[in-house]
């Protein structure tokens, strides 16, 4: 089977290149459409997935319709596997008088959350052509409450590629010059500026709320370390100072490390990590528990599909400082049981969150909407 994938990006977006890879790996014939500035350029390459450039220029709407037409026209894939909302978008757009099955991977719930968007969505899509991956329980969920039929719908997870290692313990406590008695509190994540249009005063991923947490708490533990990895976003430069600023101000013993490439490393000294996202998919909370790191994570979109309450983790309320702050204080009184928690974590995310498999289920799904596709727009 021949497929064509539309990706906005050849810098990010790995999890669309792990199936793309794998795809290609089962015998499939891969292309893919995408900017070709990016540093995965190579690497789409060396997998011997075909690429054809083309930018997804929101500016110049009609020409990238023509783009895509082009590149259908060329590959001719028996089905177009969409990666993002404006690929989807711009695809639906261009393909409305084409007889070809596309699919919406959809990397998330954030657009299904704003009415606007989601909308969107669902009003370019055609009952016949246009079909689903969700890649969390929450978006399928919502999907169905908006009348999309099961036929349409299927539910995976974007997998990562299983590594078994030993990562090195200590790094961290030594960069900062901790002891084992002091509590590390840890976040991973890039900053991401608060979108003014969609009404957002906070930064998606929950900075701000953590600080407030922490600093809620701080008398209490006084050997309490709160630990940031990870830079600003591309153009969230001020915001991440904004942020640091106010970390310094809240927080005594708070600590922003930046971008940093040995991350699984610095994992080891964390005596927990907080997800405190606003809207989120999996996110960090799966590296995190891959690593069996007593997680804490916010309880929107699709953390509850891994972060189980009393089996591999804790979830707090979003935009609620004051549920961190509990769910820290439950690790910090139990940390041999959130330990063991983590590692269940780890062994249940082990199957479920596999490259191999969740790129099969992708494989099988293909089978299933070329044959509905079929059945519902005969030759």
């Amino acid at each position: 089977m021949k497929s064509l994938h539309l990706v906005k990006t050849s810098t990010g977006a790995t999890w669309a290149f792990r199936v793309m890879r794998d795809l290609v790996q089962m015998g499939e014939e891969v292309h893919v459409a995408m900017p070709v500035d990016g540093i995965l350029v190579q690497q789409y390459k060396d997998a011997g997935i075909h690429i054809h450039e083309l930018n997804y220029s929101v500016k110049n709407v009609w020409g990238t319709i023509k783009q895509i037409c082009k590149v259908v026209d060329e590959v001719k894939p028996d089905i177009v596997h969409s990666h993002f909302v404006v690929t989807t978008l711009l695809m639906r757009l261009a393909l409305r008088n084409y007889r070809v099955a596309r699919v919406f991977e959809v990397p998330g719930p954030l657009h299904l959350e704003h009415t606007i968007y989601r909308k969107a969505d669902l009003w370019t899509a055609q009952k016949k052509k246009d079909f689903w991956i969700p890649t969390c329980r929450w978006s399928m969920d919502k999907y169905k409450e908006c009348g999309i039929d099961d036929s349409r719908l299927f539910l995976t997870y974007y997998g990562g590629d299983l590594v078994d290692r030993e990562y090195q313990k200590g790094l961290l406590r030594e960069e900062l010059s901790l002891t084992d008695k002091d509590i590390i509190v840890g976040m991973v994540a890039y900053m991401y500026a608060p979108k003014k249009f969609l009404g957002e005063k906070r930064g998606l991923k929950g900075h701000e709320d953590l600080i407030d947490a922490v600093a809620m708490i701080q008398d209490k533990y006084p050997n309490l370390h709160l630990v940031f990895i990870g830079g600003p976003w591309v153009g969230a430069e001020k915001y991440e100072q904004e942020v640091i600023a106010y970390g310094k101000e809240k927080v005594r013993n708070v600590h922003f490390l930046g971008t940093r490439r040995n991350v699984p490393d610095l994992y080891q000294d964390f005596d927990m990590v907080v997800h405190p996202s606003h809207s989120e998919n999996l996110g960090g909370a799966s590296e995190s528990l891959m690593l069996a790191v007593p997680t804490i994570a916010s309880n929107v979109g699709g953390f509850p599909d891994i972060v189980i309450p009393g089996k591999t983790g804790f979830l707090s309320e979003p935009f609620n400082p004051q549920s961190i702050a509990d769910a820290i204080e439950k690790v910090v009184a139990n940390p041999a049981e959130a330990k063991q928690m983590a590692e269940y974590g780890k062994t249940y995310l082990h199957d479920l969150l596999n490259a191999k498999k969740t790129s099969r289920d992708v494989y099988d799904f293909y089978r299933l909407i070329i044959e509905r596709f079929d059945k519902n727009n005969p030759q």
